[in-house]
């Protein structure tokens, strides 16, 4: 019993420090993104068709894609999105296995963003 009790203690907080990889766009506010890198993974054609404001695009099909991030400092905050969130999810995965410590995937991407507008 004693094990079970230290075991969930220590499982709540190794959970309470771990930082969210993870935030809904739709929460997301204009402070929010002062001094981060904000990237739209989309293609150049889904890019021009609308983003959010100052999002730079590095598509994410682009075989260049992590040389694009070679001098981007790697303790940045990176906001990353797509159109619904799995090409930001993989984005996210590679950025963080190139070591870039804070790397946060706006989940709903931005069909979540066009559909709150409307």
């Amino acid at each position: 019993m004693k094990m079970f009790l230290l075991s969930f203690v220590l499982l709540i907080g190794t959970s309470a420090c771990t930082q969210s990889k993870s935030k809904p766009i739709t929460e997301i506010s204009q402070d929010d993104l002062n001094n981060v890198l904000l990237v739209d993974v989309r293609t150049p054609e889904e890019f021009e068709a609308g983003h959010l404001e100052n999002a730079m695009n590095v598509n994410w099909y682009d075989p260049d894609f992590a040389k694009q991030f070679e001098k981007v400092d790697k303790d940045k905050t990176i906001y990353v999105y797509c159109k619904m969130g799995g090409r930001s999810a993989k984005a996210q995965e590679k950025l963080t296995a190139l070591g870039f410590q804070h790397v946060i995937n706006l989940e709903g991407g931005y069909d979540a963003v066009k559909t709150q507008n409307k």
